[in-house]
């Protein structure tokens, strides 16, 4: 092999050491801002595990500018957010079945969808901003009424709650809540 070649392929070498490095830099430092959490919750037989992303508000207006309404939403920051079920379940009324999938929105002010997608993604945005939720996966889509809070939310926030032969799936950011309801 000629001198010219091995030069360009430790070169190369060289470039994709430092690719793959910047990338992890750069995910490790977005999760200071936006750190990870997993909520799990049992109710009855089930099991609910959710992984996210929490942004802060930080004096920013959030639903209509920072998080657009009527577009996808990875539903959190970094990583697209995955709800994982160990059971059957009806969401709002309509069968999902145990799995993993990832979890996203569409914010509006009165109402919100929110979409059970079976693919899984690396992340959740693509370079320009765009959601990488590809759209033939969705498996159940629901819409449910925004509650505006009285109180500022300052760090975006997914719980749950039982609520008599429910569970309550609730997200949380700034002054708006969904709530939507589980039953098993």
């Amino acid at each position: 092999m000629s001198k010219l070649i091995k030069r360009i392929l430790f070169i190369l070498l060289g470039l994709v050491l430092v690719g793959v490095a910047g990338v992890h830099f750069m995910k490790q430092r977005t999760k200071k801002h936006s750190p990870e959490e997993v909520v799990t919750h049992t109710a009855k037989d089930a099991t609910f595990t959710v992984f996210y992303n929490r942004p802060y508000k930080k004096d920013r207006e959030i639903f209509g500018n920072l998080v657009p309404y009527n577009e996808v939403w990875r539903t959190g920051a970094n990583e697209a957010t995955t709800f994982t079920t160990s059971k059957d379940l009806l969401v709002d009324g309509t069968l999902l079945k145990a799995g993993t999938y990832t979890l996203w929105t569409i914010p509006n002010p009165k109402s919100w969808k929110v979409i059970f997608n079976n693919k899984k993604y690396d992340w959740g945005i693509y370079p320009n901003g765009v959601a990488k939720r590809d759209a033939s996966y969705d498996v159940l889509t629901v819409e449910v009424p925004v509650h505006p809070l009285l109180n500022v939310v300052e760090q975006f926030s997914i719980y749950f709650e039982n609520a008599n032969d429910f569970t309550i799936l609730y997200l949380a950011w700034d002054r708006t809540a969904i709530a939507v309801p589980i039953k098993i």
